[in-house]
C-alpha cells in the first residue's frame, strides 16, 4: 500500500519557521520525483519545488535512505497559509508521448497569523 504521511504543520506567527516531514512507503522511492504542493484558501494548487532545491524562503530536502522528504520554511507570511501535500510523481515517456503516475498524502495544515 502506497503511503505518504505529512507531519509538522501547525500555527505560527508572521516571520516564524516550520519544518514539514513526509514519510513515504509502499513504492520505489528512488524511482519517483518528490515535491511539496500546497493549496491556500480559495487558491489553486501550487507546486513548491523539487527535491534538494531552494526557492526563496523554502528549502526542500530528501533522505533516500530513510525515504523521507522535508520542507523547511522560514520567514513565513500569512499568504503561506495552506494545506501542504507531499507528492511523488513518475513520468513515463515513449515515442513522444508521456504520462504520469503519482501519489500524494492527506496534507498538513500550516496557518500563519499576522
Amino acid at each position: 500500500e502506497v503511503q505518504l504521511v505529512e507531519s509538522g504543520g501547525g500555527s505560527v506567527q508572521t516571520g516564524g519557521s516550520l519544518t514539514l516531514s513526509c514519510t513515504a512507503s509502499g513504492f520505489s522511492f528512488d524511482d519517483y520525483g518528490m515535491a511539496w504542493i500546497r493549496r491556500g484558501p480559495g487558491k489553486g494548487l501550487e507546486w513548491i519545488s523539487g527535491a534538494d532545491s531552494t526557492k526563496g524562503q523554502f528549502t526542500v530536502s530528501r533522505d533516500k535512505a530513510e525515504k523521507m522528504l522535508y520542507l523547511e520554511m522560514n520567514n513565513l507570511k500569512p499568504e503561506d497559509t495552506a494545506v501542504y501535500y507531499c507528492a511523488a510523481v513518475r513520468v513515463y515517456c515513449r515515442a513522444g508521448a508521456c504520462h504520469a503516475k503519482g501519489y500524494c498524502g492527506q496534507g498538513t495544515q500550516v496557518t500563519v497569523s499576522s
